[in-house]
């Protein structure tokens, strides 16, 4: 036994050399890791807070979109099931402490009736500068216009892409640029060359200007357009254990959406189902990202809103 302990020191002296050298790949890795994640800290957005919003009457609850005023004190929110509610935003230094209530309706039909069925599934929101309000639907693929929340819609022209969108994964997210155009976009339903479609109404007609690459398995849930005059793009991933969200922007020319940057990638379960986005500037001059949660009316989860402060 004994010809055979050099061996096994041999054999030991080898490997933890071998270990150690690994241990420090390893740290030398990690600090590598986290010093490109420093680099990268001014380019992505940082947390400012969240806030879970409570109230008690039974449509409260299932919000997907969202429109802040300027200064972030007033706020316009859609549920899925068709009701458009307004609320103040009371503010601790530049957070959110509190909200109240200050009139919930229920949108009504082209014929002044009320919505239900399959055409309730409204999703997407979107504030013109006159204050009136664009609202896209998934169920029934469609846009349509309100002058306000308690007039009767107006549908805008619905062209052959939209008719073949599939039920429950069409128009869930809808934005207004600075020169009043709308650009909507489905949840999941790529175009032939496995791009996200997006369309524009310039007030008297639908074009598809460009599309949006698809990247890791994250569906598009939000949209707006920032003071600073970029497109904004709220994405949701889902897992069995809790939902991931991320938010992309883009430069929009006249070639197209450039310039793409990722602001935010959350890890599973941060956050609840966020589906809404507006995007302002805060009284100390920075963007702001604001998002709302769909709880989908389950005791399991929320009605958050969060919010992030991002990069110029």
């Amino acid at each position: 036994m004994r010809p055979r302990q050099p061996a096994r020191k041999h054999w030991a002296k080898k490997h933890w050399a071998g270990g150690l050298v690994l241990a420090f790949g390893l740290m030398a890795t990690a600090a590598a890791f986290a010093a490109a994640r420093l680099d990268r800290h001014e380019d992505t957005a940082q947390l400012a807070g969240s806030y879970t919003w409570r109230a008690s009457p039974d449509w409260f609850g299932g919000f997907s979109g969202i429109e802040l005023s300027a200064d972030g004190s007033q706020m316009v929110v859609l549920s899925d099931r068709a009701h458009v509610v307004r609320a103040d935003i009371h503010r601790q230094d530049g957070e959110i402490a509190d909200i109240s209530l200050r009139s919930a309706q229920h949108l009504r039909t082209s014929k002044g009736r009320q919505l239900l069925g399959r055409i309730m599934d409204s999703e997407g929101l979107a504030q013109a500068p006159d204050g009136s309000l664009f609202i896209s639907f998934e169920g029934l693929a469609r846009v349509v216009h309100h002058q306000t929340e308690a007039s009767r819609a107006r549908v805008l022209p619905r062209p052959n892409e939209f008719r073949g969108l599939p039920l429950n994964k069409s128009l869930e997210a809808l934005a207004i640029d600075p020169q009043g155009r709308l650009y909507t976009l489905p949840e999941n339903a790529l175009n032939a060359a496995g791009e996200i479609p997006v369309w524009r109404w310039n007030g008297s007609q639908w074009s598809q200007p460009f599309t949006l690459p698809p990247r890791g398995g994250f569906l598009p849930v939000g949209a707006d357009f920032g003071p600073d005059g970029r497109f904004y793009l709220l994405e949701r991933s889902f897992v069995f254990i809790g939902f991931r969200s991320r938010l992309r922007r883009w430069d929009i020319t006249k070639q197209g959406a450039i310039n793409e940057v990722t602001l935010l990638e959350s890890s599973t379960g941060v956050h609840d189902n966020l589906e809404g986005l507006s995007v302002w500037r805060d009284a100390k001059g920075r963007l702001r990202a604001t998002m709302v949660s769909d709880d989908n009316f389950k005791a399991l989860q929320r009605t958050e809103l969060v919010e992030y402060i991002l990069p110029q």
